[in-house]
């Protein structure tokens, strides 16, 4: 029977290790390692997990595929940037954003920037 109570999200990448080191070392999750597999696990502040597994001939997702609310974007993009992380992403014809990436109009205070393997990712202001 289905039950929906384990549900669970995933996405690709194209190299697990470097994919372990960026989340686990550069954003600071906990990342747990199938064994078996090599797949990984992002242990979320919600409780939450979300799969991450290798794929060969990955393509980089061009939605964003996790979010990280905060209460500041502000100070998120000036962490995420002192860690060596890009948050200028998009080209301002593309997505308006700020010098540091941010957009501020049209919904939250928001600002993408990309794993090892292209994916996009977010911190937003709750």
């Amino acid at each position: 029977m289905f039950d929906p109570a384990g549900a669970f999200s995933g996405f690709a990448v194209d190299d697990l290790d470097a994919a372990h080191r960026f989340y686990a070392d550069t954003l600071g999750l906990t990342v747990e390692v199938f064994e078996d597999t090599g797949f990984l696990s992002l242990q979320l502040g919600s409780g939450g997990s979300v799969l991450v597994y290798g794929k060969p001939h990955h393509e980089p997702a061009t939605f964003t595929v996790l979010n990280f609310p905060v209460a500041d974007v502000e100070a998120a993009v000036d962490d995420l940037r002192s860690r060596g992380v890009d948050t200028k992403i998009y080209p301002d014809s593309d997505i308006p954003t700020d010098e540091r990436g941010i957009m501020r109009e049209g919904g939250p205070l928001i600002a993408w920037f990309r794993d090892p393997a292209g994916n996009v990712l977010a911190v937003l202001e709750e």
